[in-house]
């Protein structure tokens, strides 16, 4: 099994903030209560090269908190960490 994994380019490695089920009171909430899909970012690959061959750095940071896609990036289990990894598009 991996223990670490490594995003190349311009994809960028995100750990899935998972919602609580109960309040701190012991109050069980529904599955289906309004929640934002969001994550906080593991790890960033380098970035893209540019037509002139320079390097475009990721406009994320690791330790930053985003909000994910509904649909998209591939979900990958690392021991019990639920993670995204998703592209990054940049307009050159």
């Amino acid at each position: 099994m991996a223990k670490r994994l490594v995003p190349l380019l311009n994809r960028v490695l995100v750990e899935k903030i998972v919602p609580p089920s109960k309040t701190n009171a012991g109050i069980l909430l529904p599955e289906n209560t309004t929640k934002l899909n969001s994550g906080k970012v593991v790890a960033v690959g380098s970035g893209i090269r540019s037509r002139e061959g320079n390097v475009i750095p990721t406009s994320v940071k690791e330790g930053e908190t985003v909000l994910l896609p509904e649909y998209g990036g591939t979900e990958v289990k690392l021991g019990e960490k639920q993670l995204v990894l998703l592209f990054f598009f940049f307009l050159c």
